[in-house]
């Protein structure tokens, strides 16, 4: 059996070994490191496959964020309403601008923000709504847009673990995650289902004005060169970077599938666990493609996860757990309006999850030894 990896990048790699190659030596050869012909041809295929008007490329996820804050105008003060459980750099960005986090519960069964939370939480100082789209499930948008509408507020999609899903609307129709609200980032980090060999990111948006200001904000502010017409910050994605996205960007809709088979063997191998509850969004069969699994996590019950994570590491089954502290916790957003009563969910989240390995190149050998492994471990404990 190969060794198993939480992110197997090499596997990956050395299926499009030639394409990469000869992208990165176009880049070389050219010389055009920054802003160079391989940005704008990505830009130009991921704006075609997304079904968006505007992609703005930059230098990480949390940049694509904090400039997507930035390019709506916020200002110090304002209340921007995102998960409590997901990682920090969605609460960072705000921080960092001087915005006023608000942090609320998320759902049990997709882990993603709670509707009825945001409404409690609406005061006369929210501006913004940041849903997550947790490990590649996107959020409730229809309510989300539709709550957005009747108190004036923006929605700005963090997609960093979602790009390539289909949201389904209410009438049945699709779209995909990230150009829903009024504008969106994601990441580019090398073990995203779109991931580079560094870091980038990305902005999107249907919003001319806005993409406008933001092509700016992303190179300090400039539209023509020393006129500098705006504040902003030094955050470009390299042509390096870019080579290697556009690569594999056909093959996106291929890696997500395999996510999804993947997800399918582990729900099958733990189906109907007293113990276990399986993730979200299969329900709809080998069509679905509302989940693209950028983590593959179980909700444990009754099951000391500590344990089963030191099990796992000793039989050399690598595992993660997102996220062992919620933001509302963490030191550097504590904040005393905050009750315990209202993160119920999130509490409990905390200790009872555990994410087992998800990429392109899980085989039946691996997903049949990890399962079970971790089956072997809960039966032979309850």
């Amino acid at each position: 059996m190969k060794k198993i990896q939480m992110v197997d990048l090499q596997g990956q790699y050395s299926k499009i070994k030639d394409v990469v190659d000869s992208s990165i030596a176009e880049v070389m050869e050219s010389a055009a490191f920054i802003n160079g012909p391989k940005v704008h041809q990505f830009q130009k295929n991921l704006e075609d496959y997304l079904g968006v008007k505007h992609v703005i490329p930059c230098a990480n996820g949390t940049d694509a964020l904090q400039i997507a804050m930035m390019g709506l105008g916020l200002k110090p003060g304002d209340e921007v309403i995102t998960a409590d459980f997901t990682f920090a750099a969605t609460v960072e960005v705000i921080a960092l601008l001087q915005l006023t986090p608000v942090l609320v519960d998320v759902d049990p069964v997709t882990f993603n923000i709670d509707v009825e939370a945001i409404k409690k939480a609406i005061t006369p100082k929210t501006k913004a709504i940041v849903p997550v789209h947790l490990f590649g499930l996107p959020a409730e948008m229809d309510a989300i847009m539709a709550l957005a509408k009747e108190h004036d507020l923006y929605v700005i999609e963090d997609n960093a673990q979602a790009i390539g899903a289909s949201y389904t609307h209410n009438d049945g129709s699709k779209t995909k995650a990230g150009v829903i609200g009024h504008v969106a980032s994601t990441s580019f980090f090398p073990s995203k289902n779109l991931g580079c060999y560094g870091d980038g990111g990305a902005i999107f948006t249907n919003d001319d004005d806005l993409a406008h200001k933001i092509r700016g904000i992303v190179n300090h502010g400039m539209y023509e060169r020393y006129h500098h017409d705006v504040v902003g910050v030094n955050s470009r994605l390299d042509s390096m970077q870019a080579a290697v996205l556009d690569a594999k960007l056909p093959n996106l809709d291929t890696y997500n599938t395999a996510r999804r088979r993947a997800a399918r063997q582990y729900n099958e191998a733990f189906k109907d666990h007293p113990n276990i509850t399986t993730p979200t969004g299969l329900e709809n069969g080998d069509s679905s493609d509302d989940h693209v699994f950028h983590q593959y996590t179980l909700n444990l019950e009754g099951v000391d996860r500590d344990a089963l994570v030191s099990h796992l590491q000793e039989k050399n089954i690598p595992c993660g757990v997102y996220y062992p502290i919620p933001l509302h916790r963490q030191k550097a957003y504590k904040d005393e309006r905050y009750n315990e009563a209202d993160f119920k969910v999130t509490n409990e989240l905390v200790t009872s999850v555990i994410s087992l390995p998800m990429h392109t190149e899980l085989d039946d050998e691996q997903i049949n030894y990890i399962t079970d492994t971790v089956l072997n471990f809960i039966n032979g404990n309850n």
